[in-house]
């Protein structure tokens, strides 16, 4: 492949580079520095001998392209799941679901339901993710649903999915995360706050910190994702402890009232079930990583059977907690919930909460690199974004392009400005692309009704949740019409000013080519093509 090249030893017998203008983007590796098999491979730092990684890519070396490598188990897969979901809401402000209910108990109710629902949108994909066993979630499923119905028309809901996810709804996530990390990383030093500036620098910082892990190595960002989930998890399970152990000293009043002011408005409850939903979300982030995943036909069902119940087994037992050391009107009252919780339990301890919130923030912000950079790069690799992003590097494996422009934009938005708003009027388009996938599941029932389904669910699941998604695009905009969510849906469909002219009529700009010979050759990375494990995929 581009061994000799890489290596950059002055030996004479190594082949010389090949001039970019000779070199086509998607040149056959071994035409660009020549055969390999009669030559001696050198890494950049000496013999391929003893590096693994080097090893498989000269296990790769008579291959025209270079993939991604299935590095993620099963515990990894579950750490994903729960990383991403579990951030920063539950520990600051999980109010939003107590507010539209009025009650302990069906309070309570909400957040299992929720989990509930979270459980059946993620169990139906996956029955798509081990059926169709690509990377990019929504993306994949979209196209293979609705691209052949059509040539031209077929792809435009996968299109505008990649569309508003890659240049919003995912770099704006990780930006978010990271502001969060940032805050609590700096408020401990300052009694009136952070100033804004360095809340940037850090949040800029923190964004550069895991792209890097995420650029270096899928295993060293796989270990640092259990790792942070792990962390958060023991902050969950002190949380969880302390609550028991204040209802084990009769402190059982605010729970005991169980039913009592419950708010009678459906609206406001179907509001508190949206508030609840979009603390669940990230449930279906493992399958942004289907080809990444070891055996996913067994792993990736198993990771959410697992992973999210977990979750919500733990905001269950959290807001339970709160509830035993605070009455509702002070829970309600509190700008961080689980501080004040930590005030009264943990004393001199309470030092605690703010680094868990710290380490929860930094892991989901990890997870969320490490999925928003898939659906770039699986986008890409179709044709809908530019094909340089579907690029991997040819030793660490990683979508090192792709990761490279989630962190440019994610950055870009810390440094803009109210990127929490720009959320909450992009958050109805994300459920619906969750119900355009049902709807796609429903689709794929009867035009690949003979394809083998390793997983299949109840159909009645995937209905529900459609219906759900249903309400969630309507209830935000009826409860509070604003000219914002007309901006955010005109956005969505702008993406078809670009789908025509560079994906129907395949229309380029001038200098592509070199710009991607140029890439390719600084960042050491290759094209890449999707090839299933699987007959019939």
């Amino acid at each position: 492949m581009l061994l000799d090249f890489l290596s950059f030893k002055p030996h004479s017998d190594v082949h010389s580079v090949p001039s970019t203008e000779s070199m086509p983007p998607h040149q056959n590796l071994d035409e660009i520095n020549g055969s390999l098999a009669c030559r001696k491979p050198y890494h950049r730092n000496g013999s391929l001998n003893n590096n693994p990684e080097g090893k498989e890519a000269l296990a790769d070396r008579n291959l025209d392209h270079v993939n991604l490598k299935k590095r993620v188990g099963l515990l990894s897969g579950v750490c994903l799941i729960v990383g991403t979901m579990i951030g920063s809401g539950i520990f600051i402000s999980p109010k939003g679901v107590l507010a539209g209910t009025g009650s302990v108990g069906l309070s309570l109710m909400v957040w299992v339901g929720c989990g509930i629902i979270s459980l059946f949108g993620a169990l139906s994909y996956a029955e798509l993710g081990t059926m169709i066993t690509k990377s990019g979630a929504e993306y994949a499923y979209l196209h293979e649903a609705f691209g052949p119905f059509h040539k031209t028309l077929g792809p435009i809901p996968a299109f505008l999915f990649a569309w508003t996810s890659v240049l919003i709804l995912k770099p704006a996530l990780f930006g978010v995360v990271s502001m969060s990390f940032a805050l609590y990383t700096t408020e401990p030093f300052f009694e009136c706050g952070p100033p804004e500036t360095l809340v940037k620098i850090v949040s800029i910082l923190c964004l550069l910190l895991v792209s890097a892990i995420n650029c270096y190595s899928v295993n060293m960002a796989t270990k640092v994702q259990n790792f942070f989930t792990a962390a958060k998890l023991i902050a969950i399970a002190v949380i969880t402890i302390g609550g028991f152990v204040y209802m084990g000293k009769g402190e059982i009043e605010e729970i005991s009232t169980g039913f009592e002011d419950t708010i009678q408005s459906p609206s406001l409850i179907a509001l508190a079930f949206y508030d609840g939903l979009w603390a669940y979300d990230g449930w279906n982030n493992l399958n942004y990583i289907t080809e990444e995943i070891q055996n996913p036909r067994r792993n990736l069902p198993l990771a959410i059977m697992i992973g999210i119940p977990l979750v919500t087994v733990c905001y269950l037992f959290t807001n339970l907690s709160y509830l035993t050391v605070m009455t509702r009107a002070e829970l309600l009252q509190s700008t961080a919930v689980a501080a004040t919780w930590g005030d009264r339990v943990l004393g001199v301890a309470a030092v605690f909460i703010p680094i868990s919130v710290a380490l929860s923030t930094f892991g989901a912000a990890n997870g969320s690199c490490f999925t928003g950079g898939r659906l770039t790069f699986v986008a890409a690799r179709e044709g809908h974004l530019p094909q340089v992003l579907s690029y991997v590097h040819l030793k660490k494996f990683t979508p090192l392009p792709s990761l490279l422009v989630s962190t440019f934009l994610a950055g870009l938005m810390v440094l803009m400005g109210d990127i929490f708003a720009l959320i909450d009027f992009f958050s109805f388009t994300a459920w619906m692309f969750y119900g355009s996938t049902m709807a796609a599941l429903l689709v794929l029932r009867y035009t690949m009704k003979d394809v083998e389904r390793p997983y299949k669910v109840p159909i009645i699941l995937p209905v529900s949740v459609l219906c759900v998604s249903i309400y969630l695009v309507i209830a935000p905009i009826i409860n509070d019409p604003r000219i914002e969510f007309l901006y955010a849906f005109v956005f969505v469909i702008s993406g078809l000013v670009f789908y025509v002219p560079f994906v129907v009529m395949k229309k380029s700009l001038p200098y592509t080519d070199t710009v991607t010979k140029f890439i390719q050759l600084i960042l050491w990375c290759a094209p890449s093509k999707y090839e299933s494990e699987y007959v019939g995929d």
